[in-house]
C-alpha cells in the first residue's frame, strides 16, 4: 500500500520483568487505552485483556511454537476485548460469558467510542472512522468465576470476581508468589465508576476486600503497576470518597 511505511506502529511495548512484557495501544484516547499483560509460563503462557482491537494484537504475541497461550478478559468492556476473536483459548467472567458471542455494545460500550472526540491520535489505516468500530463476536472457550484456577504448570492464578467498576470484573491472584493482574478492579489511575453498569456500592466492597489482599505487585487494567501500599491507598481513598459523597 503506497505510503503505508509512515503509517505508525499501533502498540508499544515495555519490557517489565524477563517473563512480562505490557503492551499498549499510545495512539488511542486516554479513556479508552488499557494495559495489556503478557506472562510467560512454563507450560503455557498468559494474556490478560486485549486492548481496542483497531490493529491486530496477535502478531504482536511471541510465543514458543507449539506453546499454548491463555487469554483472559477481566471484564466485556470495549478496551479490554477488543481483540479477543483473534485467539483460540478465550476465557472471561461467567457472569457476562452470553454477552461474548456477540460483542453486544450495549455491554460493551463500543457505541461510546464511535463519537468519542479525538478517538485517536493517528490513524491506524487510511481511510479509517471510529464511527465504523466495530467488535467482532468472541465466544468464550472457558468461562471463570470466583475460586477457578489458571495454571501455567508454574504457576497458579486464582480467580476472584471483583464488581464495582463492571458487574462482571474479575481479577488472577498468584497466592505463592502475590502477583495480581487486576483489570479495572483496582488500578493506579482515575476509577471509573460512573458508566451505566457500574455500582458505587459494591465497588466499595470490592476495595475493603483488598485491603487485605497480600499483594507484592499488582498490575492493572490502565496506569502504573503498584505495590501492596499502593494499593491499599487506592482502595483507602475510594472508601473515603464514597462514604464523603
Amino acid at each position: 500500500m503506497p505510503g503505508s511505511h509512515l503509517l505508525p506502529a499501533w502498540f508499544s511495548k515495555s519490557i517489565v520483568d524477563d517473563r512480562t512484557t505490557m503492551l499498549t495501544e499510545p495512539f488511542v484516547h486516554g479513556y479508552v487505552r488499557a494495559n495489556i499483560w503478557h506472562l510467560a509460563g512454563r507450560d503455557a503462557d498468559l494474556l490478560v485483556d486485549t486492548g481496542m482491537g483497531i490493529c491486530p494484537l496477535a502478531p504482536e504475541i511471541e510465543t514458543p511454537r507449539g506453546k499454548p497461550l491463555l487469554v483472559v478478559a477481566t471484564h466485556i468492556h470495549l478496551d479490554h476485548v477488543g481483540s479477543l476473536h483473534e485467539f483460540a483459548w478465550r476465557a472471561g467472567p461467567r457472569m457476562s460469558a452470553a454477552q461474548f458471542e456477540s460483542m453486544d455494545e450495549a455491554a460493551t460500550y463500543a457505541y461510546m467510542f464511535h463519537d468519542l472526540e479525538g478517538a485517536v491520535s493517528k490513524l491506524p489505516a487510511p481511510g479509517w472512522k471510529s464511527a465504523e468500530y466495530k467488535i467482532p463476536p468472541a465466544p468464550l472457550t472457558r468461562t471463570l468465576d470466583e475460586g477457578d484456577v489458571v495454571d501455567l504448570g508454574d504457576r497458579q492464578f486464582h480467580v476472584l470476581h471483583l464488581p464495582g467498576h463492571s458487574p462482571d470484573s474479575i481479577a488472577l491472584f498468584d497466592e505463592a508468589d502475590g502477583l495480581f493482574f487486576s483489570g479495572d478492579a483496582i488500578y493506579d489511575d482515575k476509577l471509573i465508576d460512573s458508566l451505566p453498569d457500574s455500582d458505587r456500592a459494591a465497588y466499595v466492597s470490592t476495595m475493603r476486600r483488598l485491603l487485605d489482599l497480600p499483594i507484592r505487585i499488582g498490575h492493572g487494567g490502565h496506569g502504573p503497576s503498584f505495590d501492596g501500599k499502593r494499593m491499599r491507598e487506592i482502595a483507602t481513598a475510594y472508601i473515603r470518597q464514597a462514604g464523603d459523597s
